[in-house]
């Protein structure tokens, strides 16, 4: 019996492919490509293919690779969260300029000693290749499954949670999904609440920096709970990366608070408040020196 096949349109181009065939089988050959956009929607390339789809590769190295990379990531850190502190209620973990973050509810806020463990144990789950495979689910099934995650089914039962770009990243307005990271044995390992879409396995986050943690209110408001925000930076490379260190740590060098304090200008007591700055005399002088010119130039050109 021939092989059935389905007529799709891959890159611009009409083909023909086997008709049980996903995007793993359709970039085999391509490393860099970690997803698809079908029909226009990103996908993983775990989706199933139809007759008549419509095919885009998305690369690592894209602007659309690099946010589903940081995504991964971001669960990669929740997963390490919750294998070092398995009390941790999960917020939620969207992609931002560079990295990504994730908000939990945790007892005590995080160290620095917490923060190197937590990155050590992401290095140790990249490794072990894990697969993040998609799961539809309804309503009441979502609500089972994150019985004990009280931010996660605020996000369920909230219909309009999708339109927070923040929240947006966990629930669609179409359809409920859990994204699995599965072992190499099969078994599900980890799980979270997530539209997607992700890499085709951990092994794929090859640069990442866990940078530091902040207290953050729950979905932005003060009315809510404090959570615990750990940020992380992701590339493509670990060239990228270090380039991306690099320039942090010049922008550092010129920071007006550093260079304020080292030239004498000004400083920030702690017992006026943070943000208010206290000019000594060298700082007060620069002010006198800008506001002299800047009435002499009023008055020169007659305002």
């Amino acid at each position: 019996m021939a092989e059935q096949t389905i007529s799709i349109t891959l890159n611009g181009e009409a083909k023909e492919v086997a008709a049980d065939q996903t995007g793993v089988q359709l970039f085999a050959e391509d490393k860099n490509i970690i997803a698809v956009r079908l029909n226009g929607e990103p996908r993983d390339l775990y989706t199933e293919l139809h007759d008549g789809d419509v095919v885009e590769s998305i690369a690592l190295d894209s602007e659309d690779g690099l946010a589903i990379m940081r995504h991964s990531a971001t669960h990669v850190m929740a997963q390490a969260v919750q294998e070092i502190r398995p009390d941790a209620k999960l917020g939620i973990g969207p992609v931002i300029k560079d990295g990504f973050y994730y908000d939990f509810d945790v007892e005590t806020p995080f160290t620095p000693d917490d923060l190197k463990a937590i990155e050590k144990r992401m290095q140790r789950i990249i490794k072990s290749s894990q697969s993040f495979r998609r799961r539809v689910v309804t309503e009441e099934e979502a609500l089972a499954e994150e019985a004990d995650q009280p931010y996660k089914l605020e996000l369920i039962k909230d219909k309009e949670a999708h339109l927070d770009p923040e929240a947006a990243t966990e629930v669609s307005g179409k359809e409920l999904s859990f994204y699995d990271n599965v072992d190499r044995e099969g078994n599900v390992v980890w799980k979270d609440l997530c539209r997607g879409p992700h890499l085709p396995n951990t092994r794929y986050i090859k640069a990442f920096k866990i940078e530091r943690s902040a207290a953050a209110y729950w979905r932005g408001s003060e009315a809510n709970p404090m959570l615990q925000r750990i940020y992380g930076a992701a590339f493509a490379t670990k060239e990228d990366l270090k380039a991306y260190q690099t320039r942090l740590e010049e922008a550092a060098k010129r920071d007006h608070r550093k260079l304020g304090a080292e030239m004498d200008l000004f400083s920030f007591p702690d017992e006026i408040g943070p943000g208010l700055a206290v000019f000594h005399p060298k700082g007060a002088a620069v002010i006198n020196a800008m506001e002299d010119y800047s009435r002499e130039m009023h008055r020169k050109h007659h305002y």
